[in-house]
């Protein structure tokens, strides 16, 4: 069984979320920018027009991952404040702290995650 976070590795996720959270939301302010509606007005080749619908299109899909990222990071530290971080949400058993250090924004246990996969 595996046992709770203790409180330096807490406040170490902790830390390392806040972070996470700060460089995603720069990111996102970054993407607006390239994710804006090609005009069909400019003056470019079609070629050049499709390149750029398709850079806008990669833009919005990178976009839309960090707004997950960002979403299961801010659940993570919702679970900090609340005093769960670190419980399964499915089964309620403590996640490994390695799997903790290597997705400290990870909801479920390895067996659960696995379930949910297949």
């Amino acid at each position: 069984m595996t046992e709770a976070p203790s409180d330096q590795l807490l406040a170490e996720l902790q830390a390392f979320l806040h972070e996470k959270k700060r460089e995603i939301q720069h990111q996102l302010s970054l993407k607006e920018e390239g994710s804006k509606p090609v005009s069909l007005d400019e003056p470019i080749g079609r070629l050049s027009r499709m390149d750029a619908m398709q850079q806008q299109q990669m833009a919005k899909a990178n976009r839309d991952a960090h707004r997950v990222t960002l979403s299961r990071v801010n659940a993570a530290l919702r679970r900090i404040e609340d005093g769960v971080y670190g419980e399964c949400i499915e089964c309620g058993e403590y996640i490994s702290a390695p799997r903790l250090r290597a997705r400290p924004e990870a909801p479920f246990c390895v067996n659960c995650q696995s379930n949910k996969e297949h």
